[in-house]
C-alpha cells in the first residue's frame, strides 16, 4: 500500500508538471533564426522594436546562426520556426534530395547588401572601376554564398574578368571563399588581400578607419535578386497559417515605417538591435541600403528574380538542376499585403 501511494503520489506529481509545461507554453512565440545581424535586414528589427509583432500577439524569439546553412539546420531540425536566409540554401538542399524541403514564403531583400572594401593606400581607388580589379585579391565570403557568388557573376558578367582561386594563367582576380563569414573582416583588416566584401554598419564603421574605403556597392550591379528571404517548412505553413499572416503584416508595418521615417526615426527604431553602433551609422547604412533599393518593396519573390538567381549559382558552378519556381516558393501569405 506505501508503494502504491508512493507511486501515485510521483504519478501525480508528473502529471502536475506536464500540466504546467503546457500552460506556460507560449503558442504565439515565433522562433526566427537569422543568417547574420545587419541593417540590411532592417524591417524586420523595426517591427520588432516597433511593437508590430505584438500588436498582431506575436513574440518573436531572434537567434543569430550565423550562416545559411545553419539556419537550414536550425529549420529541418526544428530548432527554429523561420529562417531569414539567403535562397540559395533552399535550392541546395532540394539539389540534394531533400523530400518535404523548406519553402521561400517571403523576399525581404531585392538586391546584394554587400560592399567592396579596398585600401586606401591603393591608387585605384582614387576613381574606382571595376576593370581595375584585375589582378586583385579579394577576400569574398563562404563558397556558394550569395556574397562570393553576386560579386563572381560582376565580374564574369557585367566586366569579363576571369575568377579564380590563385593568379593561375587565365586568372584575372582572385575571389578567397575559404575563410569564414565572420572572419573575412579582420582578417583584412589583418593585412590579407587588396579588397573585402561587408555589410553595413560594418562596413562603414571599418572605413572610419582612413586606411579603408568603400569602392562599390554590389546591389547596384545586379538588381532584382531574391537576396534575403523568410523560410519555413511547408508543414510548418500549413499549420501556422494565421501566425504566417500576422507576421506578414507586421513585417509590412515595419518596411513602411522605414521607407518614410525620419533621421531621429531610424534611430529610435533600431538603437535597440544596434546598441553598439553609433547613431549617424545606423542613418547612413539605412540610407545607403534605401538607395541601391535593397529593401524589396513587395515581398512576393517573382518569377524572374528566381530565374536571376539560378543564373549566379550556375554561373559559380554550384547549380546540379534547376529547381521550379512553385515546388519552391509560397507567395499565397505575401500577395495578401498587396
Amino acid at each position: 500500500m506505501k508503494k502504491f501511494c508512493i507511486l501515485l503520489t510521483i504519478f501525480i506529481s508528473c502529471f502536475a508538471v506536464m500540466l504546467t509545461a503546457c500552460g506556460n507554453k507560449n503558442e504565439n512565440k515565433l522562433r526566427v533564426s537569422e543568417v547574420t545581424h545587419s541593417v540590411f535586414y532592417a524591417p524586420l528589427y523595426v517591427a520588432i522594436n516597433n511593437g508590430y509583432f505584438k500588436e498582431e500577439g506575436l513574440e518573436i524569439e531572434l537567434t543569430n546562426a550565423g550562416g545559411s546553412d545553419t539556419v537550414m539546420s536550425s529549420l529541418t531540425s526544428n530548432s527554429a520556426d523561420i529562417g531569414l536566409m539567403g535562397p540559395e540554401s533552399v535550392i541546395y538542399v532540394r539539389n540534394n534530395g531533400m523530400k518535404n524541403a523548406p519553402k521561400i514564403f517571403a523576399q525581404l531583400t531585392a538586391c546584394d547588401g554587400s560592399y567592396l572594401i579596398g585600401r586606401s593606400s591603393d591608387e585605384n581607388n582614387t576613381s574606382f572601376e571595376w576593370s581595375s580589379l584585375k589582378g586583385k585579391y579579394i577576400i569574398a565570403g563562404r563558397k556558394g554564398g550569395m556574397p562570393a557568388m553576386t560579386l563572381k557573376y560582376i565580374l564574369e558578367k557585367n566586366y569579363n574578368l576571369t575568377t579564380g582561386k590563385s593568379f593561375d594563367e587565365g586568372v584575372d582576380t582572385v575571389l578567397d571563399t575559404d575563410i569564414a563569414f565572420n572572419l573575412t573582416g579582420p582578417t583584412f583588416v589583418g593585412g590579407t588581400g587588396d579588397y573585402v566584401t561587408m555589410f553595413d554598419p560594418v562596413a562603414t564603421q571599418t572605413v572610419q578607419d582612413s586606411q579603408y574605403v568603400n569602392v562599390a556597392a554590389l546591389g547596384d550591379e545586379v538588381k532584382d535578386v531574391p537576396y534575403t528571404c523568410f523560410v519555413a517548412n511547408q508543414s510548418y505553413l500549413n499549420k501556422n497559417s494565421d501566425k504566417i499572416d500576422k507576421f506578414m503584416r507586421a513585417l509590412k508595418k515595419g518596411y513602411d515605417f522605414l521607407m518614410q521615417a525620419t533621421d531621429d526615426q531610424i534611430v529610435n527604431a533600431l538603437k535597440k538591435s544596434f546598441s553598439d553602433t553609433e547613431d549617424e551609422l545606423i542613418i547612413s547604412s539605412v540610407k545607403s541600403y534605401i538607395e541601391i533599393g535593397a529593401y524589396a518593396d513587395s515581398f512576393v519573390l517573382k518569377e524572374s528574380s528566381w530565374n536571376t538567381l539560378h543564373k549566379i549559382i550556375d554561373n559559380a558552378g554550384e547549380l546540379k538542376a534547376n529547381v521550379n519556381y512553385a515546388d519552391a516558393v509560397d507567395i499565397s501569405f505575401a500577395s495578401k499585403l498587396y
